[in-house]
């Protein structure tokens, strides 16, 4: 449909539509065992208590029911029960809420589909305006729900290097989401993860401002395009509070907000065209951000011109009142938030409830009321809602995890693998006489968090199995629990690595128990007795790769010297194991690379590549020289590359020109390989400190053995720009140094460009 029949449609709508018609379409509803028996006890029993110590009951209730598939099976119950109780509103309900939080999570796709059927048809045909519902769900990597293929965490993504891929995934994503009935993810996570201390590190694309937009533009485009709203989140600097704690008050400068933490935000608009965008928990020096009219109307739409609509992160409207303390009642949170530029309260409507009554005591603006709901309205109509509100069942059931896109998460999943040290151990010979397999991330799926559930999962001891067949011995044992302080089990893995020709042991975390959500850390080092256990086995003798499977950066300074190699798979999705085997036994050569910084010690955080010249030095008196364990962009391959022939044309250019630097790249080596090219730039004086090192420009490229490719890399004055004293965008003349490498420390080429 042409936008202007779209907003004579809209203008037409709301001229319609009463008051409290207008607020639900604002509104979410959820349906939840937690929320149902916490509104039981709550409301009858501890009606009373203050609202931080009824938030407290609700976490309790929540950790309580941890039973995945106990917990989704309820809660599937309770949806088939109560919802004709939720998706209309009125006395004599006849209004059409706006939005469902996870309605159809619990469900296989056949039956969402099914279901989402169901709900459409009832609002259709009983409402007295005509509007389709929303039903939303988390998307990081795979749709977080019963029966969806999981990919790879989005941290794994990121470690591909290939923005292509994500966008096939992405396209996947929304395939599988959409058949299902469910119109919005609540995913990217683009979020900059400069502190791997945060628990939700494993959800962002790492610490790069470049690299992460350029993931965030390939999953946007690749989920809307299959007409599912991305919404990007969370807006803003989220993850980066002191101590690396998720959501701790921020307080930086808007040039580093505008450098580091906005730009994949902005290119999440600007170039992909996100039709939502989810506001953060924490403040902003001060002013929380659901309520933050600078962030979510002068930046977002005045600036970049943000057409679709803010949700809230859940609760973070009551967060307003009852953790910001900015207001002291439900109806001024959802006052502050409403004209600040926020547009939904997800996942159910608490505060926003008090807008009918704002409005009719003059203390909200209707204008103010109207916007967010012709921003609510003109995105259902974007992604045809109003058009068929309906799917295929069918389709629903052929497409969700589907062997193609089971082929996709094994891709994705092998060149997400990074090989951080091999001391000539791999890949391994298949055929080897026996292996040791030990560990408490060996026998056991490790997704990560907001993952999908009811699928196949290949463990790493499954995908050893699957590859070797029965001509290897394989031994298992677990050696000591993820988190437990018990070497109980040291005894069984020192025989079974005694009796191996090598022990391959597989380490880590795992959220919800060691990271993840409200899971930050203190400490970067492997939990539990897990370091105890390597260094055990390490004493038998028998050589020792190991393979860790987690969602940030390990510090291993107590027994990496001791280890022949060192595999970093993160959380590899549904084909982990069988990706790993190809990895361990060379059928894949690892082409991954960091998407952040491994610190050889927690007490060095934050520590990133790109930062800026230091008026002292960058060490430490205990601890001089190179920083980093692993660098920004690091990562091993079982081939050796070859980088010259460096050109860079014109030598010479004006403000507002081009540049091309071309340069080749030869597979010197003795096996197939990627090898992840990064062009850095350093500005070397300007009339602003810059940081000593930016990514500008990367691709992966494939190499047979002995095969030489030209790379070319085209740069323009977006990329040389940066900010003046004044706040104002601009290139100033002055020589660029131009960095080629393998990572943002192994620079093979170097040369340089002026700008006159």
């Amino acid at each position: 449909m042409e936008k202007e029949k779209i907003e004579e449609k809209i203008e037409s709508l709301l001229s319609s539509m009463s008051l409290d018609e207008k607020v639900a379409q604002l509104k979410a509803r959820s349906i939840s065992i937690s929320k149902v028996i916490g509104k039981l006890l709550l409301e009858d029993f501890f009606s009373e208590l203050r609202p931080e110590l009824k938030e407290k009951i609700m976490g309790f209730i929540f950790n309580f029911y941890s039973n995945r598939e106990l917990a989704e099976g309820m809660t599937k119950t309770l949806w088939k029960k109560m919802w004709k109780e939720v998706v209309l509103e009125g006395v004599e309900k006849k209004y059409p809420i706006g939005e469902l939080s996870c309605a159809l999570r619990s469900m296989s796709p056949r039956e969402s589909a099914q279901f989402a059927n169901e709900i459409q048809k009832y609002v259709l045909e009983n409402s007295r305006v005509k509007i389709p519902i929303l039903i939303h769900d988390e998307a990081l990597h795979g749709c977080m729900a019963k029966g969806s293929t999981i990919f790879p965490q989005a941290i794994g993504m990121a470690s591909t290097w290939n923005p292509e891929l994500i966008y096939q995934v992405a396209t996947a994503i929304g395939k599988e989401t959409r058949s299902r009935g469910i119109h919005q993810v609540l995913s990217p996570t683009i979020n900059i993860a400069r502190d791997p201390r945060c628990g939700r590190t494993e959800e962002t694309y790492g610490e790069d401002p470049y690299l992460a937009s350029r993931m965030a533009v390939a999953y946007i485009k690749g989920v809307q395009e299959q007409g599912v709203i991305a919404t990007p989140k969370h807006f803003v600097a989220n993850f980066v509070g002191d101590g690396g704690r998720d959501s701790y008050p921020i307080h930086f400068s808007e040039r580093l907000l505008r450098e580091i933490y906005f730009p994949a935000f902005r290119a999440s608009i600007e170039e992909a065209g996100a039709l939502s965008l989810m506001a953060a928990y924490n403040s902003l020096d001060g002013i929380p951000c659901s309520s933050n009219k600078w962030l979510l109307t002068r930046i977002l739409r005045k600036e970049w011109g943000f057409k679709g609509y803010v949700v809230s992160d859940y609760f973070s409207v009551l967060h307003l009142m009852t953790k910001h303390k900015v207001a002291e009642s439900k109806a001024e949170a959802a006052k502050l938030s409403l004209e600040a530029g926020l547009d939904m309260e997800l996942p159910d409507s608490d505060c926003f409830e008090e807008i009918p009554g704002l409005i009719r005591e003059s203390k909200l603006s209707q204008d103010t009321l109207d916007e967010a709901v012709r921003r609510v309205l003109r995105v259902k109509f974007w992604i045809g809602l109003f058009d068929n509100p309906f799917v295929d069942p069918d389709y629903a059931e052929r497409i969700n995890d589907c062997s193609e896109h089971r082929e996709l998460a094994l891709r994705v999943a092998r060149e997400s693998i990074v090989l951080l040290k091999n001391e000539g151990i791999l890949p391994l010979n298949k055929d080897i006489r026996s292996i040791a397999v030990i560990g408490p991330n060996a026998a056991v799926p490790r997704l990560g968090g907001y993952s999908g559930y009811g699928v196949k999962v290949v463990t790493p001891l499954e995908g050893i199995k699957n590859k070797l067949g029965d001509k290897v011995k394989v031994y298992f044992a677990e050696g000591c629990g993820l988190n437990d302080t018990s070497k109980s089990g040291f005894d069984e893995a020192i025989k079974i690595a005694q009796k191996s020709d090598v022990a391959i042991l597989f380490m880590g975390n795992s959220v919800p128990e060691t990271e993840g959500e409200q899971r930050d850390r203190h400490n970067l080092n492997l939990p539990g007795v897990q370091e105890d256990l390597i260094k055990e086995i390490c004493n038998t003798n028998t050589p020792v790769i190991v393979v860790l499977i987690n969602g940030s950066a390990i510090t291993m300074m107590n027994w990496i010297d001791k280890v022949q190699a060192v595999i970093e798979a993160w959380y590899p999705g549904e084909e982990g194991g069988n990706a790993i085997a190809d990895v361990l036994f060379g059928d894949y050569n690892p082409g991954g690379k960091l998407p952040i910084s491994f610190p050889k010690y927690s007490s060095q955080l934050p520590l990133y590549y790109n930062h800026k010249p230091s008026g002292r030095v960058d060490d430490y008196v205990d601890l001089r020289g190179n920083q980093y364990l692993f660098p920004f962009g690091y990562g091993l391959s079982y081939t050796d590359f070859k980088y010259s022939n460096l050109r860079i044309t014109p030598e010479e250019i004006p403000r507002d020109g081009e540049v091309v630097i071309t340069f080749d790249i030869e597979n010197i080596g003795k096996y197939k390989g990627d090898e992840v090219v990064q062009l850095y730039l350093h500005d070397e004086f300007a009339s602003v400190a810059r940081p000593i090192k930016e990514l500008k420009r990367f691709e992966r490229v494939t190499l047979d053995v002995g095969e030489r490719k030209t790379v070319s890399f085209k740069l323009n004055r977006r990329d040389l720009e940066f900010l003046s004293m004044d706040m104002e965008l601009v290139v100033e003349p002055g020589r660029f140094e131009v960095l080629i490498g393998s990572s943002s420390e192994d620079i093979r080429l170097k040369g340089f460009f002026i700008v006159k």
